[in-house]
């Protein structure tokens, strides 16, 4: 919606976390005199500091806090759902369905952002690859700003770009979902099972990830991963002009790896080797397709052939991605938290191949297979699985149920705490061999998110031995 549609609305903005506070201070500066909404599951004295500050400051407001919040949604006539806040609660679909206008601070900034939109999204790589676009960009566009679930809420950006500026949004599915307006390049990664604790399906989840070129017309552009079957046939009934990446296969046209360099090959046939695949710093064969896919981007806007290789090659890898944390005791240490399906920590174990030795699993259980992963498991060299709840448990069933025999070929640990699980790996891990933590499974409940569990991991390992 056009800020110009909302000034006779009433709003009520729906979830105050980081986001939902960037709409308010957003609308608050369009609107110095609306009484705007703010509705959240939380009381006030359970909010965050900065978001209790920020409704003490602000005025005036209309709060809805605690168990009763989502009674809210009737009295208002625009609701700014905050990601994360599923949309199959009975509440919510009852607005929707006596035709609230229910909106959210991704469509806000589309709707209301005059310049080009790279968008990116997919159940892992996002961040890399959006990173790794915004690096390159940067050479040679200094109104290139990378914004959206990377950390950096959209709205808050608004206010200083104009119709010359360009951002790279990387788009969860929960941004995506209900999006009604896609980026003009749209970047789709691979789609696996995730989330399964907020969508009622997984078919769900993958409507909403199409939602990034569900409305591109023939003058945009889909970059697809074409080496996995979701992005292609996602691509398959796209609108856009369509730019497949692989690493497994030459493309007509695209991008792929071909006798150890990064090709791109225009719609002509006309074909350059770009950056060589041992210049890439990103550790593991996934993530050849986040540079494929970065290196498509760069070259439909022109980025000159020699300033994406030297972008390439200086990009920093994220950290919490398969992030060497360092060797201690003679141990080791890989941090891999943000590996929050089974997918992601088989990629690492394909990556270290024989150098894992230890390995931390489990997390929160959002319904996820891991039978794929206990099969990885048992047909790699790791001697000692060391497990969290709540899915620990399963991962650990799952392995059993691959080999009834697993009890006498693995050490295995149930764990309530990063500190008893760093003191465990030190204890069974040989000197020369490597612990891992690539957990499967989301980090809620023992910690705060990917990156506290990450960081807790890299404290722990670091401290004397």
């Amino acid at each position: 919606m056009k800020l110009s549609e909302l000034q006779d609305k009433s709003i009520l903005i729906l979830g105050f976390g980081a986001e939902g506070q960037s709409s308010l201070r957003f609308l608050r500066a369009a609107f110095p005199d609306k009484t705007i909404g703010v509705a959240d599951q939380l009381a006030f004295e359970k909010l965050s500091a900065p978001a209790q500050e920020l409704l003490r400051r602000d005025n005036p407001l209309r709060l809805h806090l605690g168990a009763d919040y989502l009674a809210s949604l009737g009295a208002y006539d625009v609701i700014v759902k905050s990601p994360g806040i599923p949309a199959i609660r009975p509440e919510y679909q009852q607005a929707a369905q006596s035709g609230k206008r229910i909106t959210s601070q991704t469509a806000l900034f589309f709707a209301n952002f005059a310049g080009m939109i790279v968008g990116v999204t997919g159940t892992k790589g996002k961040s890399t690859t959006a990173s790794l676009i915004h690096a390159i960009l940067q050479r040679s566009s200094p109104d290139a700003h990378l914004i959206g679930n990377i950390g950096v809420p959209a709205l808050d950006f608004l206010p200083q770009l104009g119709p010359r500026s360009l951002v790279v949004y990387e788009l969860s599915s929960h941004q995506l979902e209900g999006l009604r307006q896609s980026p003009h390049i749209a970047v789709l990664l691979n789609i696996v099972p995730e989330h399964l604790d907020y969508y009622e399906t997984f078919e769900q989840y993958v409507e909403a990830k199409a939602n990034i070129t569900r409305f591109q017309t023939a003058e945009d552009f889909l970059v697809y991963d074409a080496d996995h079957e979701l992005p292609s046939r996602i691509a398959a009934s796209s609108a856009a002009r369509k730019i497949p990446c692989s690493i497994d296969a030459p493309h007509l046209e695209g991008c792929f790896l071909h006798g150890g360099q990064v090709f791109f090959r225009t719609e002509w046939h006309e074909q350059e080797a770009v950056v060589a695949v041992d210049d890439v710093p990103l550790r593991g064969r996934f993530n050849l397709i986040n540079v494929a896919a970065a290196v498509a981007v760069a070259k439909l806007l022109g980025v000159p052939t020699k300033d994406v290789a030297e972008a390439v090659r200086r990009f920093k890898p994220l950290e919490h991605r398969l992030e060497p944390v360092g060797t201690f005791g003679g141990i080791t240490y890989y941090n891999d938290s943000i590996a929050t399906v089974p997918e992601a920590t088989i990629a690492a174990l394909d990556t270290l191949v024989r150098e894992v030795e230890t390995v931390l699993l489990g997390g929160t259980d959002r319904g996820l297979d891991f039978s794929g992963l206990a099969k990885k498991l048992l047909h790699s060299e790791v001697k000692t699985l060391i497990l969290f709840p709540t899915t620990g448990g399963r991962i650990w069933q799952a392995v059993c149920e691959q080999d009834p025999t697993a009890p006498s070929r693995l050490l295995h640990f149930f764990v309530e705490s990063m500190e008893e699980a760093v003191r465990l790996a030190r204890q069974h891990t040989a000197a020369g061999g490597t612990c891992l933590l690539s957990p499967a499974s989301p980090s809620f409940g023992l910690f705060r998110d990917y990156r506290d569990r990450g960081e807790r991991f890299k404290q722990l390992v670091q401290q004397d031995q």
